[in-house]
């Protein structure tokens, strides 16, 4: 693997990640929305990371058949989660039903906050990746000096 692909596999890393960041802000940004643009409370958002190739150009190909098996990340697409919205009873509330029930965004935070301190600690991977390439091509410039 050459130092231009493993900058842009810990690239591509990067990019997953703010991605899923993203989608887990949005989560707990929305955490009490109980009226979205459907009618009904939010539904929990979740980035779908999906591996690809890390090839630029046919004679990458070509010439590299050791680089076969290195693979980015990309996020394919973002999904909302298909389970029911919690039901909290609070005959007080606007959108309250007729029985005094509210249908709850199904937003967990405690796992949300999880799943942000995970997406961070593989930004940071990413990164520290990222300055260990760099600082091997230093030390290879050095080299031929």
């Amino acid at each position: 693997m050459d130092f231009f692909s493993s900058m842009r596999v810990s690239a591509s890393g990067l990019d997953a990640q703010m991605k899923r960041m993203n989608s887990i802000s949005s989560n707990i940004a929305n955490a009490e929305t109980t009226r979205g643009p459907d009618g009904g409370p939010y539904r929990r958002k979740d980035a779908v990371l999906e591996a690809s190739t890390d090839r630029e150009s046919f004679g990458e190909i070509l010439a590299n058949q050791m680089d076969e098996n290195v693979q980015g990340v990309l996020v394919s697409d973002i999904q909302e989660d298909a389970t029911p919205p919690r039901m909290v009873y609070n005959p007080s509330h606007p959108d309250a039903n007729a029985d005094g029930y509210v249908a709850m965004p199904n937003v967990n935070t405690v796992a949300e906050m999880a799943n942000m301190i995970s997406a961070q600690r593989s930004y940071e991977a990413n990164v520290t990746a990222m300055g260990a390439a760099k600082a091997m091509a230093n030390k290879s410039l050095e080299i031929g000096r």
